[in-house]
């Protein structure tokens, strides 16, 4: 199973970091080993910073459609990124630490892509870090959508069934300490928590 994660999907976001929007999907792999399992994520574990990313992510069925969706952490290590892309050198030790990939209860999704982003469906992101709202955003604000993320993969990757797909953060991420509280939740237009993430960092 490989965790396909897409960057700079909502406009804002990219623009809080000092980048362009993506015109298209730019995309990276985390591997089945990132999977956060259990516990507290282990912030103090890691020899660098930990920031957090929160995500709709979405399971691929047999016939490359979404299955599932829930919503995820795609921890970033922010300064190690940012040395290695001056250096123009791959992101894997900024993205691919253990205990990188945090992802919440399944929600049986049987619509289409298009329909993740659709103001009618009204799918909405948000995270709090000790109560304190950090990110909350609507997903028809993504400027790269789902569905062209995953034409893009099908192009050249070797996606499977049960894959994972990373649609991108918005706007507000920022540092994780130790005993941090972090509440990320997966919401529709009734106000309804189709997937949360309550979890606290040691």
């Amino acid at each position: 199973m490989a965790m396909w994660c897409t960057i700079r999907t909502f406009a804002k976001h990219a623009l809080e970091l000092g980048n362009k929007p993506a015109a298209e999907p730019i995309i990276f792999v985390k591997p089945q080993g990132c999977l956060h399992l259990s516990g507290p994520i282990p912030v103090s574990a890691h020899p660098g910073e930990v920031h957090h990313e929160v995500e709709c992510v979405v399971q691929i069925g047999s016939d490359m459609k979404p299955i599932a969706i829930a919503v995820g952490l795609d921890l970033t290590d922010r300064p190690c990124q940012g040395e290695l892309r001056a250096e123009q050198l791959p992101w894997a030790k900024a993205k691919c630490f253990r205990s990188s990939a945090v992802v919440g209860p399944w929600h049986v999704w049987n619509s289409d892509w298009e329909s993740l982003v659709a103001p009618g469906e009204g799918l909405h992101l948000d995270l709090a870090v000790n109560g304190q709202l950090r990110q909350s955003t609507p997903l028809h604000e993504m400027s790269v959508t789902p569905r062209q993320q995953i034409d893009a993969l099908l192009d050249w990757a070797p996606v499977s069934e049960g894959d994972l797909l990373f649609t991108g953060t918005p706007q507000g991420v920022g540092e994780l300490l130790p005993e941090d509280r972090v509440l990320a939740r997966l919401t529709n237009g009734h106000g309804e928590v189709l997937s949360e993430i309550d979890i606290r960092c040691a």
